[in-house]
């Protein structure tokens, strides 16, 4: 979830975000390099959008801080659109990290998948915003892995985890590590369709608000 601000004078469209990190694997220095991947990730493309006519460029500012001590209360009634709150642990059941829902402001993290790839903080961030995950899970043929496919794409030799696997056997998908921010991603934001207020502030998500207990088992999220 994320705020959106047209700013006329510098001719850029931001977009804020602040995760707010807790459980047993979430640290400040945690926190400032999970914010650092997602706000590096999405501003690679230097990406721009026309609204009313005019052409902005868009900046992704994220920022990141750990809260050891986080009350459910937080969670349930925040109303702050540029917050958004992750639970991180080594365990998650189905062994994988998950956002709530397409445009949700809560999720939980898997402690191995932010240290294995750089990716995986930068893809549940692009669910929050309000990205599914492709259609075409098969990208063979010099498609650009782009930053939402999912593990079990199938993909070209060399973004495989092996690239001498075959494809679909063991090490025969795409491996997160190659995935990338691309221009689609932006362009599938809509962001020319985000209904600004007369501050020209515009909201991405929605508040999902679910604070998440160290124990999950069962609960089914989105990848």
């Amino acid at each position: 979830m994320g705020e959106a601000e047209l700013q006329e004078r510098s001719g850029e469209l931001i977009i804020r975000s602040i995760f707010c990190f807790y459980g047993d694997g979430a640290s400040s220095p945690m926190a400032e390099q999970i914010a650092k991947e997602i706000e590096d990730h999405w501003n690679e493309p230097e990406a721009a959008v026309n609204i009313q006519k005019k052409k902005y460029n868009i900046r992704f500012e994220i920022k990141g801080y750990s809260d050891a001590a986080l009350k459910p209360e937080t969670v349930w009634y925040n109303d702050d659109t540029k917050l958004n709150f992750f639970r991180i642990e080594k365990y998650v059941t189905g062994n994988i990290s998950f956002v709530d829902g397409i445009g949700s402001n809560t999720g939980y993290f898997k402690l191995d998948n932010l240290t294995q790839t750089s990716t995986t903080a930068a893809h549940e961030y692009g669910h929050t915003i309000g990205l599914p995950h492709p259609n075409i899970a098969d990208i063979r043929g010099g498609i650009e892995a782009g930053i939402m496919y999912p593990r079990g794409t199938l993909c070209d030799t060399h973004l495989q985890y092996d690239p001498l696997a075959l494809a679909a056997a063991h090490g025969g998908f795409l491996d997160p590590r190659h995935r990338k921010v691309c221009l689609n991603d932006i362009q599938n934001l809509r962001l020319h369709k985000l209904a600004f207020n007369e501050h020209r502030i515009a909201k991405l998500g929605e508040f999902t608000s679910i604070y998440h207990d160290k124990d999950v088992e069962g609960f089914v999220g989105i990848p």
